[in-house]
């Protein structure tokens, strides 16, 4: 089976094809393609593989303007760093998608489900046409949790989502609001949070903290291109690291 990443952030494509090789050693990655316009005279070039990995967000466009000028076949999993374009509700026939950080497990199954597809040709455009139109309907996109119960002094209090600076893992899961507070919250994991949050909001950062976007202040690249994330007042004491495969990840998740 061979595929072809389309993805312009050389360390994530990286990434994306050593756990590809992990979870399918049998798929061969034939290509790994930069922008729009690298992909367009790929495709003009080459015979249509039998995968796709698409970035939905490239340096000059939108993988789905790709469907413009060609009529692809083949299945498509599209990556993406945040949920702008609300595709969790739009798995169509031929059409899957992984939020970054890829999880080799539902790599894993995006995979198997296009295994299925994949000798399947009869495939037609219309599946990821209806897929964009999907995009454009609000009523379509996912709904993520608005609000938290904490506890406080043996009583319960909501606290709404778009108020919390961030998550963190300590003895038990934490959330810190933009006004400095500190409430524990009754989830056993962050990866329990994380499925509630909207990633176009909240970034998990490292095994201990999820960020809000609005809460951070600076980020200082460090050695080995590590990063340190500095949050603002009053939870500017918090200093957060970021390994180095992330870092491009982070930045393109931040810059909107």
């Amino acid at each position: 089976m061979k595929a072809v990443i389309i993805e312009d952030e050389d360390i994530i494509a990286e990434v994306l094809e050593n756990k590809i090789k992990k979870v399918a050693p049998d798929i061969e990655v034939i290509g790994r393609l930069t922008s729009l316009k690298t992909a367009r005279r790929w495709l003009a070039e080459n015979a249509e593989p039998d995968l796709f990995f698409m970035d939905i967000q490239l340096s000059d466009g939108v993988s789905f303007d790709i469907f413009n000028d060609f009529i692809l076949k083949s299945p498509v999993i599209f990556t993406t760093a945040y949920d702008e374009y609300a595709i969790r509700a739009f798995k169509v026939n031929g059409v899957d998608y992984l939020l970054k950080p890829v999880k080799e497990t539902e790599l894993a199954a995006a995979i198997d489900k296009c295994r299925k597809l994949a000798d399947k040709k009869e495939r037609s455009a219309a599946d990821i046409t209806a897929l964009i139109q999907s995009l454009a309907n609000p009523s379509a996109a996912t709904k993520y949790k608005e609000k938290f119960i904490v506890n406080i002094r043996n009583q319960w209090m909501p606290v709404n989502t778009k108020d919390i600076a961030c998550f963190t893992k300590e003895v038990l899961n934490y959330i810190y609001l933009f006004n400095g507070e500190k409430y524990m919250v009754d989830y056993v994991t962050l990866d329990e949070v994380e499925e509630l949050l909207n990633p176009g909001q909240f970034y998990r950062a490292n095994r201990q903290f999820i960020i809000n976007i609005d809460a951070i202040q600076t980020v200082k690249p460090v050695e080995n291109s590590k990063l340190i994330i500095r949050l603002k007042e009053p939870n500017h004491k918090l200093e957060i690291d970021m390994s180095r495969l992330k870092s491009p990840e982070f930045k393109k998740w931040m810059d909107r």
